[in-house]
């Protein structure tokens, strides 16, 4: 490799292997432009900044010390995988994050051979990464699973379930503890290196395994003693007791930005023929970058920014966010009800928690990535009569849906659930969207599912969910400000299953659900220049169904097109199977020239992309919706003057 003086280092990386041409006292420099590069890049896209800044160093040494692509990479949560990218051939795509067409901001199997699983969910890395170190081990070939799991990830049951498991894989795995917030460790220093490069020594290896052999042949109550000393002696200096019973042998914890102490231990590692290791590597979010080290959130998530001063591209002044509006009318009325509280599974600015929690931060409870634990701790919160509301992303509550099944809607327990990032969510794409919940919980009995069109009907729907007593009761909303309409001072208590019809007309109905009603209100416009009266209803439930409504609207109108921003399964497939129950839908309806359609998310998972563009590509936009309604409507002419000409 021939370089110039002047020439930066990254420019002559493309690839690990080339990352692993490099002497070792030259990663320092290439870590520095790789940190640069990435701020650079983030600042013209916006996407996830902190974490990424925090495994600079630990990227470089991982890829150096181990031979990627053949040893699988797994990071947790993937969005901390922006350096990775940069150093695995997509430099030249990294200005494209979260852009349509362009890299996703998380790890994807098909965009490189370097990201061999897509993590966008957090705490799955050490069980997909055990699954390769044992697919390797049962076919023969060489390779290793790599986990690098944050500590926040650690909070979920799962992380330990696949650690539990873990002992047949021996060597193969290799656990990397991002400890970069939790602050479980130590202050890090010259005694912690020094100590993880010796106990992760081959000299101390080999030493130790002598001496189990040597033990082994001792009585069982002196082997018994011998082991626990040595494992409370390691505890007590450098931490792991906890990883130790799950079968891993533990290092650390070491400094995550110095090579000197990273380099070393993670060739021991490898080189080690002992059985799963777990590495506790201490890091700090925003490092490197002053404004990212001195921000409350260390830049987490950020749009564009300036580089030099750190200024955040500001939008302008509009409509609050939605989970704004959700936190606050809940901490309003928690000021008169003293059984409201909220709960959240590590996500307490984006539910909107966070503005509860300043009101009343006792009855506020963040439990951490742990979904499942999220919903069977509000189940019991309700049947000791508090009234929970369980704030979660929609994506996040699948992982929580057996939960939700037997601890909630068996029990009939009055858990309110408030669904954040509903529908379709934008740059974080098809692994936050909000598309299956109104599917996955309409079919559960004893569960009501409203959707909020707009902020002001948010307010309603949450004061609706805290008066409801008799089950459970969920209400979703979407990501993002709402459309500018009047917050109301006082809110109402809806009835239980009625929509309402907000645009009156004769021949052709909209039936929208949720926030595409504002699209249908654009549609409705359209077709009345067309001279096509059109009819629109807020839904609003999506179960119970209005069915009265239902039944009048497809009594009156030659046309019936149902609008919701989810999977098939919602509010369509129960307004079909209703039909279809009570003869709307076969000529028994008085109405035999009536068309039924419906439109709802595709069967397909949409990449990240503007928002508009997505539900262009769902077909969930004005446009499609009027496209729709002409169709059927010219279906039904040539129906008729075929009959016409049989006559």
């Amino acid at each position: 490799m021939t370089q110039s003086p002047d020439t930066p280092l990254l420019d002559l990386v493309d690839t690990p292997d080339d990352l692993r041409r490099l002497k070792p006292e030259q990663l320092r420099q290439l870590a520095d432009e790789l940190r640069t590069e990435m701020i650079d890049a983030v600042s013209t896209s916006g996407g996830h900044l902190g974490s990424g800044l925090g495994v600079v160093e630990l990227t470089v040494a991982l890829h150096y010390v181990f031979n990627t692509p053949q040893d699988k990479l797994v990071w947790d949560v993937g969005h901390q995988c922006y350096p990775h990218k940069i150093i695995t051939g997509r430099r030249d795509r990294i200005r494209t994050l979260r852009q349509g067409g362009g890299l996703s901001g998380f790890t994807k199997r098909s965009e490189s051979e370097y990201d061999p699983f897509g993590a966008a969910h957090s705490s799955t890395s050490i069980s997909a990464a055990l699954g390769f170190a044992m697919a390797n081990k049962m076919q023969g070939r060489p390779g290793r699973g790599i986990a690098v799991i944050g500590d926040g990830s650690m909070s979920a049951g799962m992380a330990y379930e696949a650690m539990n498991n873990a002992a047949a894989a021996g060597n193969r795995l290799v656990v990397i503890l991002n400890d970069n917030d939790m602050s479980i460790a130590p202050p890090v220093g010259g005694l912690s290196a020094y100590l993880a490069r010796m106990v992760s020594s081959s000299e101390y290896l080999g030493i130790r395994s002598l001496a189990s052999r040597a033990v082994k042949k001792m009585s069982r109550r002196l082997h018994d003693t011998i082991g626990k000393a040595e494992e409370f002696t390691r505890g007590m200096v450098t931490g792991g007791t906890l990883f130790e019973e799950l079968g891993f042998y533990y290092v650390g914890p070491i400094d995550g930005h110095n090579l000197d102490h990273l380099l070393p231990v993670l060739e021991n590692v490898r080189d080690t023929s002992e059985g799963p290791v777990l590495i506790h590597v201490v890091t700090e979010k925003g490092k490197g970058y002053a404004p990212a080290e001195n921000s409350a959130d260390k830049y987490h998530g950020v749009p564009k920014f300036n580089v030099i001063t750190g200024e955040k591209s500001k939008s302008a002044p509009g409509a609050p966010a939605y989970q704004d509006v959700f936190g606050l009318t809940l901490a309003k009325l928690a000021e008169t009800d003293d059984r409201i509280c909220a709960i959240t599974a590590a996500m307490p600015s984006g539910t909107g928690v966070d503005k509860f929690a300043k009101a009343h931060p006792t009855r506020t409870f963040d439990v951490g990535i742990a979904e499942q634990h999220a919903v069977t701790f509000a189940a019991g919160l309700a049947a000791e009569g508090m009234r929970p509301f369980a704030a979660i992303y929609s994506t996040f509550l699948q992982r929580a849906y057996d939960q939700v099944v037997h601890d909630v809607c068996i029990q009939n327990l009055p858990v309110r659930f408030a669904i954040d990032r509903a529908g379709l969510v934008g740059a974080d794409g098809a692994t936050h969207a909000g598309s299956f919940d109104v599917t996955y919980l309409a079919t559960l009995p004893n569960m009501v599912v409203m959707a909020a069109a707009d902020e002001a009907e948010l307010v309603h729907m949450t004061y609706t969910a805290a008066e409801y007593d008799d089950g459970p009761i969920a209400f979703r909303y979407p990501r993002g400000n709402g459309t500018g309409v009047p917050l109301p001072e006082v809110p109402v208590k809806l009835e239980i299953g009625k929509g309402r019809v907000v645009r009156d007309g004769t021949k052709v109905a909209i039936l929208s659900l949720g926030a595409r009603l504002a699209e249908a209100l654009k549609a409705a416009d359209v077709l009345e220049a067309k001279g096509l009266s059109t009819t629109v209803a807020d839904m609003r439930f999506a179960k119970p169904l209005d069915e009265d409504l239902i039944a009048r609207l497809m009594r009156t109108h030659e046309v019936v097109v149902t609008v919701e921003e989810g999977s098939i399964g919602g509010l369509g497939a129960h307004v079909l199977t209703f039909a279809s129950d009570e003869g709307l839908i076969d000529g028994d309806s008085g109405n035999g020239a009536l068309k039924v359609r419906t439109l709802r998310l595709p069967d397909t998972f949409i990449d990240h992309e503007d928002p508009m563009k997505q539900y262009d590509q769902a077909g969930l936009n004005a446009p499609q919706i009027v496209e729709t309604v002409l169709k059927a409507l010219k279906h039904n002419s040539a129906g008729v003057a075929g009959e016409e000409a049989r006559a």
